[in-house]
């Protein structure tokens, strides 16, 4: 580096750099550590409270899963109290339970589906096709200028 060489008095040149610079260099250095050590605590810390949270939201899925379920099976047996008060019959409420079961599910399958077809992303593939029709029909009609000309 020729800026870092010194001249001596005796014309040689020092390759050392003046004793200023190697301070500030290695404050600058000390800072920077300092900047950076600060922001991988706060990083590592984030990091520790993720993973503490993430297990805390798997249990608290877990559990609501637990209630939702025995709380889905305590309105079923109500709804299937009800139903065999309402006919007078049993067989006849157990019947009409499981129609309204299979109905929710073939509504949660076809919900499910739907789902699904928005995930494709339909809007923005048809999009993109259509760009690309446009860019080629471009490229085609710019080939035939140049042909004809």
């Amino acid at each position: 580096m020729p800026e870092a060489e010194q001249a001596s008095p005796d014309g040689a040149a020092d390759a050392t750099p003046p004793a200023g610079v190697l301070d500030e260099l290695g404050r600058l250095g000390h800072g920077v550590k300092d900047l950076f050590g600060a922001q991988l605590e706060l990083l590592s810390a984030e990091v520790g409270l993720a993973r503490s949270a993430l297990s805390w939201m798997l249990l608290a899925g877990l559990a609501a899963t637990v209630a939702g379920v025995g709380l889905g099976l305590t309105l079923l047996a109500l709804v299937g109290v009800l139903l065999a008060k309402w006919f007078a019959s049993w067989v006849w409420a157990l019947v009409v339970l499981a129609v309204l079961q299979l109905l929710f599910v073939l509504g949660a399958i076809l919900f499910f589906r739907r789902c699904m077809h928005w995930m494709s992303l339909p809007a923005t593939r048809n999009e993109w096709s259509a760009m690309m029709r446009e860019t080629k029909a471009r490229a085609r009609r710019r080939a035939e200028g140049e042909d004809a000309a």
